[in-house]
């Protein structure tokens, strides 16, 4: 009995030991928050446990969470596991605030975890929980990238075009943002629409950053990770309702693998699949109002902004022929790249140039700033003294729907008599050094010293010169005379057959040479040759040729009787060569004599 209760014992502190060791716990990221910040919260335990049940929560807006994060580890044969829940927290008041304890069941037995005390303070220019936080890392936050297979891709991955306003004045710029929002993984994504923005004169917000830049944003307590796909600043150009057509990207989305067999091992170990989805954004309508016509200056042309403008003089006391640099500069925010050209009055014995204009503009996510200058180039060319008169400039400002008019100060100058007869002026600026050489170059010299020839002394008048100009000609009259010639000599073709058949025959006879020391094959070719050359000279049809129809057409040709007969002899020879052996006369004696034979019917027929 006493072993059994020790045993009992022991097993009852051992247990006790065990679950000594499971520890579950409750932290937070910082304990002293500002309004409009985020807390996160975590709940760990060390032990394999379920029925996790959070707190409460109370003073806080729960907009992130549950994250759920198991681990497993085996050190020296011994395995652990762990599992933590994690939350991002909005406090709703300011004050001190108590995180409840949370509950969950490991081994059987619960745990607890220790309420924590936060301490809320007026935040510092934080956030609220609609508002976007920014991240410094340029990839997506991966806290909060959904886990496991998502369902319905629509809720999770979604693109926005944003603007600043949908109301605004024919000219007011607007911002437009194309934003993407995504709760998954993206693999790929690319544009396939991207709207014309007719309507709108745009100006595309460049960004000297090739990374994408992502940041978190929290929508109706749901955390996503956000970029701006473009940026771009509009001008409408006319009033009226004006629509910002959708825009539509293709992504592949990749995501966990389902499972075939519903075991969640299986799908733990089945991999990623890869999902086309297709996203479009919703349309956007912006009304155009139209600039009133009440108030609106004479001198009013088109800009819309706040802007201020301001002249200068290079100088005011110069020599007639002098160059003088006059510059009106408008700077501010607003349609400064569509502002029309400034013409000023200038004194009537001022020449001017076409201003030379300079931009100094910065477009960025907070609209077009910057300045335009308009220098101009002005040569008074007498001497007197002259007024370059105040410039008035008008523009309308959207923020108090009213026009502005602003005017720049008067410039006297002063103009002494100048050096020269100023027939050929030369004017350099400092701003327009590039554009302006010379002013007037109207007089040539006459050229003296000339050398004059004789005619035909050099190439034009030569016998060479008039050589070369009939070649051409006689060369064309010679080309047509040769053509119409071999076309007729062509078309005759038994005519053509004879005159070929000397080089027909000379082929074979060229060929039995090579076979002197082969009999058989010299008599053949040599038959082969001559019969082929009386075929074509005689044009008789090879088929048809016999010893009497050679002799009938040879002597019809007028051909001596001693080479007619010779040359059935020999052909009689090749005949009789080819079945039995001859003798008395040498294949070369043979071969001389048909060479000859042919030779004599060229020379006659």
């Amino acid at each position: 009995m006493k072993i059994k209760l020790s045993i009992l014992t022991l097993l009852l502190c051992c247990s006790s030991l065990v679950f000594a060791q499971v520890k579950f716990t409750a932290s937070v990221n910082k304990n002293t928050i500002g309004t409009g910040e985020v807390l996160e919260v975590t709940f760990s335990i060390n032990a394999n446990a379920d029925r996790f049940a959070p707190p409460a929560f109370a003073g806080f807006q729960v907009v992130g969470g549950p994250n759920v994060s198991n681990s497993i580890s085996m050190v020296n044969g011994v395995t652990s596991a762990s599992i933590a829940y994690g939350y991002d927290l909005v406090p709703t008041r300011e004050g001190e605030i108590t995180i409840g304890p949370a509950t969950i069941m490991s081994g059987g037995r619960p745990y607890s975890t220790t309420p924590i005390k936060i301490k809320v303070v007026k935040g510092q220019g934080g956030q609220s929980n609609q508002q976007a936080q920014q991240q410094s890392s340029n990839g997506p936050d991966s806290r909060n990238i959904q886990k496991g297979r998502v369902t319905d891709i629509s809720k999770s991955l979604f693109l926005r075009t944003e603007v600043d306003k949908t109301t605004a004045y024919m000219g007011q710029q607007i911002m437009m943002n194309l934003r993407l929002y995504t709760r998954v993984n993206i693999a790929n994504g690319e544009p396939e629409k991207i709207p014309d923005l007719n309507g709108f004169y745009s100006r595309d917000i460049k960004s000297n950053n090739p990374n994408t830049q992502w940041r978190t944003e929290i929508i109706n307590g749901v955390r996503y990770n956000v970029t701006d796909v473009k940026q771009t600043i509009l001008f409408p150009e006319h009033e009226g309702n004006i629509t910002i057509e959708p825009s539509i990207m293709n992504f592949i989305v990749r995501q966990q693998a389902a499972s075939s067999s519903g075991d969640p091992f299986d799908a733990f170990f089945g991999g990623y699949e890869d999902v086309k989805y297709k996203v479009k954004s919703t349309p956007i309508v912006i009304h155009v109002k139209p600039l009133p016509q009440a108030g609106k200056p004479v001198e009013y042309t088109g800009a819309v902004g706040k802007f201020n403008i301001e002249a200068s003089l290079d100088k005011n006391d110069v020599k007639a022929n002098d160059a003088i640099n006059y510059t009106i500069k408008i700077s501010g925010t607003g349609n400064l790249k569509l502002l029309k050209p400034i013409s000023p009055n200038f004194p009537a014995d001022f020449e001017k140039y076409e201003p030379k204009i300079t931009d100094t503009i910065t477009e960025n996510a907070s609209g077009s700033s910057g300045n335009r200058k308009y220098t101009y180039l002005l040569i008074p060319r007498h001497q007197g003294d002259f007024t370059i008169d105040p410039i008035k400039f008008a523009y309308f400002n959207p923020a108090t729907g009213r026009y502005v008019s602003l005017t720049t100060q008067a410039f006297h100058i002063k103009v002494a008599k100048g050096t020269g007869d100023g027939s050929n002026v030369t004017a350099f600026s400092n701003a327009g050094k590039q554009d302006v050489k010379v002013l007037s170059n109207d007089i040539r010299y006459i050229k003296t010293g000339t050398e004059l020839n004789d005619v035909g002394s050099d190439f034009y008048g030569s016998g060479l010169y008039y050589f070369l100009l009939i070649l051409g000609p006689a060369g064309f009259l010679g080309a047509l005379v040769y053509g119409k010639w071999r076309d007729k000599n062509n078309a005759d073709v038994v005519g053509l057959k004879s005159r070929k058949a000397g080089k027909v025959a000379a082929k074979h006879l060229a060929s039995a040479k090579q076979q002197l020391n082969d009999k058989k094959a010299f008599y053949e070719n040599l038959f082969r040759g001559l019969y082929g050359y009386l075929s074509d000279k005689l044009n008789i049809p090879y088929s048809d040729l016999n010893r009497e129809k050679i002799a009938e057409e040879l002597k019809a040709r007028s051909l001596d009787e001693s080479l007619i007969n010779e040359m059935l002899d020999t052909l009689d020879l090749c005949e009789m060569a080819r079945y039995a052996p001859v003798s008395g006369i040498t294949e070369q004696q043979v071969f001389d004599k048909a060479q000859n034979m042919i030779n004599n019917i060229e020379n006659k027929i």
